[in-house]
């Protein structure tokens, strides 16, 4: 029975707010749940897009948050296919697109963030493309269909996560591919050099080009179809086919047009929340890709676009909203998997972090456990085709302890010794 007294609003129709409806019932409230998406589809997990789903191997239907019908059994308002114009914070209210006005008690932010855009001439052609939603993988998988068949060219600009799983499907398909990208290796910023020549390497036994220290300047044309990629070096590369993966920004335009406080770009951007992803107004929270909390660990802002960031953020926000007393401060894990390499990554250590990366395991085999450390103490570790260390891992990370490099890369010592 739904007590209209209390009207919570979820503005985001993802992971991260899908999972915060459901929290909320879990927990207990009895008001009116409002969930607004702009996509058509009901929430799901987008993982799969540039990984089985992409690759043929997953259904559609597989990776929904929730199946259709638990919406209403639960009674979920659902607002798919609607955008948010306007938070109204004086009044408490949201305003759709179709003009219709919402008011609530309380309000989530989870609104993710959108690819970036290349900003040079071409981008208009029907060969280039994103990947972020599932219409995006839907057309993705058809094109790399044909270029497989084909033997036709796929240039992808960025070598981050999403480009590399692309890459590492395009090559399934049978396509050629060429990557582009301004760092000297992949996951430069990421993994450093050290991991990103084992990505680098991985993908060329698999028939993937790099091109490094470059950028695209121009996608040509004719027709409106893509014939060659020019990057900012003078070469030219054939192409029929380009993915944008340079990266994604956060979708905060409704909250910077609210007046809540933002994050610097140069800080990572996003909404500023505190521990509880309260935003600088105490009625509206934040969570997944687009909040940024003052992270314990690390001593800085960090604004997280992983699943689990918006897996348990969601959660965790839905709380804070009831009240309860949340402190928000997991240790931030992702997953990523390509060709026959699965992988999970835990912790944060961009570069000029860390001092040493200690390997346990084999490089050569793909089988290692790589750890980031500062002045002795674990910021990060990856698993690389090795499983069930993430605990320990974290554990590891959370204890902030001097552990014995050589102890570590060890593989006969087991992680759970070096915690204190």
């Amino acid at each position: 029975m739904v007590d209209a007294d209390q009207t919570f609003v979820i503005i985001g129709g993802g992971l991260a707010g899908a999972k915060a409806a459901e929290t909320l019932r879990a927990e207990g409230f009895t008001g009116r749940v409002i969930l607004i998406g702009d996509e058509r589809d009901h929430p799901y997990e987008r993982p799969p897009l540039s990984k089985g789903y992409l690759l043929g191997k997953a259904e559609r239907d597989s990776f929904g948050v929730h199946e259709p019908a638990w919406y209403a059994q639960h009674d979920i308002e659902l607002h798919l296919g609607q955008t948010v114009d306007l938070i109204d914070r004086t009044a408490r209210t949201v305003r759709l697109g179709d003009g219709t006005a919402i008011a609530y008690d309380k309000l989530l932010l989870a609104t993710g963030a959108e690819p970036r855009r290349l900003d040079i001439p071409g981008t208009q052609l029907a060969g280039v493309h994103h990947l972020r939603r599932i219409a995006h993988s839907d057309r993705l998988r058809q094109v790399l269909t044909s270029l497989g068949r084909e033997n036709g060219h796929l240039v992808i600009a960025g070598a981050g996560w999403i480009g590399l799983e692309v890459a590492a499907a395009a090559r399934s398909y049978g396509a050629e591919v060429t990557v582009v990208h301004r760092g000297p290796a992949p996951l430069h910023s990421v993994l450093g050099p050290e991991l990103g020549q084992f990505f680098a390497d991985l993908h060329r036994e698999h028939g993937v080009r790099f091109h490094f220290g470059a950028q695209l300047t121009e996608i040509v044309g004719q027709d409106g179809m893509v014939l060659a990629a020019r990057t900012d070096d003078g070469e030219e590369h054939p192409a029929h086919d380009v993915l944008a993966a340079i990266g994604a920004a956060p979708r905060t335009s409704l909250a910077e047009a609210a007046g809540l406080e933002l994050v610097d770009r140069s800080e990572g951007g996003g909404i500023a929340v505190d521990l509880g992803l309260r935003t600088s107004d105490p009625d509206i929270h934040a969570a997944g890709d687009i909040a940024a909390p003052h992270h314990p660990l690390f001593g800085t802002r960090l604004r997280v676009e992983h699943w689990a960031n918006a897996l348990n953020g969601g959660p965790a926000a839905a709380r804070a909203m009831l009240g309860q007393d949340v402190t928000y401060d997991r240790v931030p894990y992702f997953f990523s998997d390509q060709y026959d390499v699965g992988l999970e990554y835990s912790g944060w250590a961009p570069a000029g972090s860390y001092d040493q990366v200690v390997i346990r395991g084999d490089l050569g085999k793909r089988e290692f456990i790589a750890f980031w450390l500062s002045e002795g103490r674990v910021l990060a570790g990856m698993n690389v085709n090795v499983w069930d260390v993430t605990e320990p891992v974290q554990a590891l990370i959370r204890s902030r302890a001097r552990v014995d490099p050589d102890a570590l890369a060890d593989p006969s010592v087991p992680l759970a010794s070096l915690v204190p």
